[in-house]
């Protein structure tokens, strides 16, 4: 199966799909919304992470700018009723980001902003996607230099979003526009807030 290709984006085949060449081997590959924004001009370099969705009758590349995207994707393709379209829809209306926060927030009205997605299946996806995803583990407990409240939380926030996937800049980022009034504040709480702020970029 194919896990990666990294190549030059040679062409725009339609809204979800583009033609990637590697070693003089065109593929043709879909992708999501912001996957193909990330893509940048034709004739420039291009690494998607990919998923290979095998059929009786064919065999289809799904391409993603990052690893989480592709994750993501997996998760969603093991959910009852969704499929690679409904799931590609899905993530490009949300990032890995804003859908783990809708999870975490059972925000139905978030993933009934997916065309083709209604209550009953924002519903049944808020419940059967919980227990699919990885959400992170708030009862982290591993050694941390932190030793005030706050630092701790902040602490296991960092390692569940390197759990995530995301590099130490994003979380850096993300973490000093979380509001740090509260130094009651749980690991749950600024986790959600730094998840909003890196769905918002």
């Amino acid at each position: 199966m194919i896990g990666s290709i990294r190549g030059t984006f040679a062409a725009r085949l339609s809204e979800s799909e583009v033609l990637v060449e590697v070693g003089g081997v065109g593929y043709r590959v879909t992708v999501s919304t912001s996957t193909l924004s990330s893509l940048g001009a034709t004739g420039s370099d291009a690494r998607l992470s990919v998923h290979t969705h095998v059929r009786e009758d064919a065999i289809v590349l799904y391409g993603f700018a990052h690893d989480d995207e592709r994750r993501c994707f997996e998760v969603l393709l093991g959910a009852h009723g969704v499929g690679p379209a409904l799931a590609l829809a899905i993530l490009s209306q949300l990032s890995p980001a804003a859908l783990i926060t809708a999870l975490l927030e059972e925000d139905a009205d978030a993933l009934c902003a997916v065309p083709g997605v209604g209550r009953k299946t924002a519903a049944r996806l808020l419940i059967d996607l919980k227990s699919r995803l990885e959400l992170p583990d708030f009862s982290f407990a591993g050694p941390t230099v932190a030793t005030s409240p706050a630092g701790v939380a902040r602490a296991e926030v960092r390692v569940a979003l390197a759990d995530l996937g995301y590099g130490p800049d994003e979380i850096r980022s993300a973490l000093e526009r979380v509001p740090s009034e509260d130094t009651e504040e749980t690991v749950e709480e600024l986790l959600r807030g730094a998840l909003r702020e890196l769905a918002s970029r």
